[in-house]
């Protein structure tokens, strides 16, 4: 039942709607005029308003302007005999749900009334969800207050009762297997197993029988018959990071997985029937690779039913502050120091640096600072030692002090931070690692011995 308001100075089309609505469950309350109207607003909450657009002294649209400054969550409708273009635009501008005509069709208008009550509950609901994460620092494991946050912890919400596949994008580090397991925790299958499986850091050879299983004696080593991570994850969830790097042949087979819900051990002849919800999480841009053709269309459109976008950390910087203080207390508990805070000065730089490494490399600076740490505070000459990242700041801002510089020394460390990025982006190969930074194999190497990056 909603709490409804009617205004029009017409008492047949008052009556009609009076009569209309509170045969379909709600609370119905009319006003003759707009004042009338904004007064009983100013006493009393409604979900709903519908209005005549042409009334004495106060129109509709007026009206409207005035209902959103008093109760901006309430849905207004407005009703008229005298459609136009332009004031259909200037209705829905100013926060109208819908502006139709009178003489509509009863069943259509129970329809759209019925659509703006939906609506306004969703908003509620939204509303409420985002108070409380506001009012905490963390939804699930994740840290951050930023919008793009609370953005994701919303589309977790949403996405968490359904069985719905779902894709989750973001750079390397911002946290896309937290916000799978917080999918997974928030749905109905919590108490189901949460298998994990990284489709780029399983060899080749061996990523088919970590997906489906094996039989004994299907090749040179398999003594026993080994269930595979789709057969642990029944009924629960699987997600599989980096799923961009899963080979043409593995695709075809885990798009009949998600298709038909059946598999095949290696070296099987029976069909294994399993409940798992599939998310995969990825840093790639997978349309790029559709249409180059490496990664199947139609198995992309099966795993992307609905997007999950994490944003990377110099996008949501407000999340720094928070980040750190979690990170200063887990490593000082962990450590057994009593390191409290961080200095302004070092904060400062952390909030000026652009995070490569998204959150997971602001975790490793802070560990490595309160490892390094004697004092009870974060000094930034510490955070110079966790990564170079002051030197990074000072090379950013161009500031030389008085007392000068040691120029080679200064581009010797940033040479080695640019090489450390590079390996880092690579996973190790020297050989891509050479091609992004455009040197040779042979200068790399040289550079790598020079300056002693393990």
């Amino acid at each position: 039942m909603a709490k409804i308001l009617v205004v029009d100075d017409d008492q047949g089309m008052r009556e009609f709607l009076e009569i209309m609505l509170t045969k379909e469950g709600h609370d119905v309350t009319s006003a003759i005029d707009a004042t009338k109207a904004l007064n009983r607003c100013k006493k009393d909450h409604f979900d709903l308003i519908l209005t005549d657009l042409r009334m004495p002294k106060v129109d509709g649209i007026e009206f409207l302007k005035s209902v959103k400054d008093v109760s901006p969550e309430t849905m207004v409708i407005l009703i008229t005999a005298y459609a136009s273009p332009e004031t259909a635009v200037s209705a829905m501008k100013e926060g109208a749900y819908d502006y139709i005509e009178k003489g509509i069709d009863v069943e259509e208008l129970k329809s759209i009334i019925t659509g703006a009550l939906d609506k306004k509950g969703v908003r509620e609901t939204d509303a409420l969800f985002i108070k409380v994460v506001e009012d905490a620092v963390s939804f699930s494991n994740m840290i951050g207050k930023s919008r793009g946050m609370l953005n994701v912890y919303k589309d977790i919400k949403k996405v968490a009762e359904t069985p719905t596949n779902v894709l989750i994008l973001g750079e390397s580090g911002t946290g896309k297997e937290l916000v799978a397991k917080a999918i997974h925790e928030n749905s109905p299958r919590k108490k189901m197993p949460f298998t994990v499986i990284n489709c780029g850091g399983v060899p080749e050879s061996l990523l088919e029988s970590e997906f489906f299983g094996h039989m004994k004696g299907s090749f040179t080593g398999a003594h026993v018959d080994k269930p595979g991570l789709f057969e642990i994850a029944k009924g629960g969830t699987i997600f599989l990071d980096e799923i961009g790097e899963l080979p043409p042949y593995l695709q075809v087979k885990l798009l009949r997985v998600v298709q038909e819900k059946t598999f095949r051990r290696v070296g099987g002849a029976e069909d294994i029937k399993v409940d798992v919800r599939i998310i995969s999480a990825t840093n790639r841009n997978l349309e790029k690779k559709v249409k180059e053709g490496s990664f199947r269309e139609d198995l992309f459109y099966r795993l992307n039913v609905i997007p999950i976008h994490v944003p990377p950390l110099r996008e949501r910087k407000e999340d720094i502050p928070v980040l750190t203080k979690y990170f200063i207390e887990k490593y000082s508990t962990a450590f057994g120091k009593e390191i409290k805070t961080i200095s302004s000065y070092a904060m400062e730089l952390l909030m000026n640096y652009p995070f490569p490494g998204n959150v997971r490399e602001l975790e490793n600076i802070i560990e490595r600072s309160v490892a390094l740490e004697t004092s009870n505070i974060i000094l930034p000459e510490n955070l110079l030692i966790s990564g170079n990242l002051q030197e990074i700041s000072n090379f950013t801002d161009a500031n030389i002090p008085d007392d000068g510089i040691d120029l080679n020394d200064e581009v010797a460390k940033y040479e080695k931070h640019l090489i450390e990025e590079a390996l880092k982006k690579v996973r190790g190969s020297k050989t891509k690692a050479a091609e992004i930074l455009r040197v040779s194999f042979d200068s790399l190497r040289y550079r790598i011995e020079k300056l002693g990056i393990g």
